[in-house]
């Protein structure tokens, strides 16, 4: 027969294989624990070299639910006496081989990092998803632990943005509890959806010109609007040929990353002039304000920049 469909009278009787039932439930919900980042860490350090699993949660690897009882649970974690600090990963682990999900610990190497996530596909080995990453010094008689619970979520997993999950699949969604941004896996970067800095103030005074407007930004869904206030000259006379810092630091994050950005300004006199903004990764001056191009400035006089400036950052 080319083709099958199950549960139903005509297939096995109606009997569905322990395959079968993840190839039919794996979709029905994500992999991870139910709750969010702001719920009580599921792994914390125990006592000398081990991690306690926290009482009451519940979990769907693969469409297989876990729980960890009222009692919670404590994992050892071997000695280290390598000479070099070892990483171990606490995971929640499908075994295929007696179909049950388990917390456990998969050991890392000493002085690589943290061990990959094992997530075999077909209807054998093993399929892991991350708890939390455990550091433990050689002859340590002690633990460290960070948390990396994966959460399920509502076809949009909550996470932080140090937290996202660490093999994501085309099209993924998170939603980052301490950005408030929205970011969809593309298949080789995770992407801003949405995000909303709100007001942004940037003014970052230099001794020779004064405030008498203050600039702002405002970053939404990766692209940053410039509003740049105006500025009076309070140093001496500024030669035409000499750039001048203006009173503005733009934030490394609302930074684009290799191009300047140029803008006109208007002087007192019916003159104008040009500002460049610098880029965040190829420059001396990153994120700073310059006036680069103008007739000569004396004391006194103001610039006022045009409004409108925008470049992306996603």
């Amino acid at each position: 027969m080319a083709q099958a469909s199950w549960p139903s009278p005509g297939h096995n009787t109606r009997n569905v294989t322990d395959a079968e039932y993840e190839e039919l439930a794996a979709r029905f919900s994500d992999d991870g624990v139910y709750g969010t980042p702001a719920d009580t860490a599921v792994v914390t350090p125990g006592v000398g070299l081990s991690v306690n699993i926290r009482a009451d949660v519940f979990a769907s690897v693969r469409g297989h639910a876990w729980m960890c009882d009222s009692t919670g649970d404590t994992l050892p974690i071997s000695a280290n006496a390598s000479g070099s600090t070892r990483v171990d990963l606490v995971v929640l682990r499908l075994d295929r081989s007696d179909w049950t999900v388990r917390a456990v610990v998969r050991e890392g190497t000493p002085g690589s990092g943290a061990p990959t996530l094992v997530q075999d596909e077909g209807d054998t080995g093993l399929y892991e998803i991350p708890l939390a990453r455990v550091t433990l010094l050689t002859g340590a008689s002690s633990v460290t632990v960070a948390r990396t619970e994966q959460y399920v979520g509502s076809r949009c997993r909550p996470c932080t943005s140090t937290t996202r999950n660490p093999n994501p699949v085309i099209g993924e969604h998170c939603y980052e509890t301490d950005t408030d941004r929205v970011r969809v896996w593309t298949g080789s970067a995770w992407k801003i959806v949405y995000s909303h800095s709100g007001l942004v103030d940037i003014d970052s005074p230099v001794s020779v010109w004064s405030v008498q407007v203050g600039s702002v930004l405002e970053e939404k869904n990766g692209n940053v609007h410039l509003r740049l206030g105006t500025f009076q000259r309070t140093g001496g006379t500024l030669e035409n040929t000499t750039p001048s810092r203006l009173p503005v630091l733009i934030p490394a994050e609302y930074r684009h990353p290799t191009r300047d950005q140029f803008g006109l300004v208007y002087i007192t006199g019916l003159d104008i002039g040009r500002i460049t903004i610098y880029a965040g990764n190829n420059s001396d001056t990153p994120g700073q304000v310059w006036l680069t191009n103008k007739p000569s400035i004396a004391t006194g006089t103001v610039v006022a920049p045009a409004s409108g400036l925008s470049w992306v950052v996603n």
